[in-house]
């Protein structure tokens, strides 16, 4: 077969993947770019609340931890390892999310957080925004500890006791699995690409703690978002087969009627009673 008879069979599919590439760009673009920039034309820049104090809690934190008394207090905050107690850890983990790593260039990693927050808080709401955060974050840290305790071997996810020494801070978790979130329930593969795709390069490349978090909080923001919106719908599943209930009326029953006009003596035969009464 010649390359002018291949030239037909070749482009209807090239034409489908073009304007399927074409389409799924387009909704992301709106749906991730479009939508929440309208959304922040609305409501201004109340709507980067989160975002503006998640950027301003770093820097913050940053800048105390330059200095040998403020270091020991940032650790006393939000310092979590693995070989502490779990409920010291629990107690630590809100202030963990503002500690920056100390092997990461904080600057850098400015950027994607507060691009993280302003978006989820815009597409999601503020309160969505937080459980995401806090539970991706929790969900690292908790299986952080769960892989120490297995120790070395199992198929590669136990850890050595030394890793529990590792200072466990840092939004990174929370950072992607916001992005993670939003592009699962947004439907937007070239974010999830970009955020959960990196994850897992990272973690082959370069084995550590870290890069198994992020792995952890990827899967748990997958699992969040995929449960989108499940239980409205089991709600409204689970309330409409329910018959209707008819209540009973609060009338009160109606009395005994007025007799009918048949047992009532007319008057004619009420003047001849009368009469014969009185005789």
């Amino acid at each position: 077969m010649t390359a002018e008879g291949r030239t037909p069979r070749v482009r209807p599919p090239l034409a489908r993947l073009a304007r399927f590439t074409g389409r799924t760009l387009w909704g992301e673009w709106h749906a991730i770019v479009v939508d929440p920039v309208r959304r922040l034309a609305r409501r201004g820049l109340s709507g980067l609340l989160l975002a503006f104090v998640a950027a301003f809690g770093v820097v913050f934190f940053h800048d105390i931890a330059q200095h040998p008394t403020g270091a020991r207090w940032v650790e006393r905050l939000g310092g979590v390892r693995a070989e502490l107690p779990l409920w010291l850890s629990l107690l630590r983990t809100p202030v963990s999310l503002y500690v920056p790593a100390l092997d990461l260039p904080v600057w850098a990693g400015i950027t994607q957080l507060f691009l993280a927050f302003a978006l989820a808080e815009l597409a999601l709401g503020r309160a969505r925004t937080l459980v995401i955060a806090y539970a991706t974050t929790l969900a690292g840290t908790l299986t952080a500890r769960l892989m120490i305790a297995l120790g070395p071997g199992w198929w590669g996810l136990g850890l050595p006791p030394e890793a529990g020494q590792v200072l466990d801070t840092g939004p990174s978790a929370a950072v992607v699995g916001l992005f993670t979130y939003l592009s699962v329930v947004r439907r937007a593969p070239v974010v999830f690409t970009l955020t959960g795709g990196s994850m897992v390069w990272e973690s082959v490349a370069v084995p550590n703690l870290a890069g198994r978090e992020h792995l952890i909080a990827v899967a748990a923001a997958i699992v969040l978002g995929l449960l989108h919106g499940r239980g409205q719908r089991l709600r409204a599943a689970v309330r409409s087969p329910r018959p209707t209930r008819r209540r009973p009326s609060r009338t009160p029953p109606p009395g005994p009627g007025p007799t009918p006009t048949a047992d009532r003596p007319g008057p004619a035969e009420a003047k001849v009673s009368a009469h014969s009464l009185e005789r």
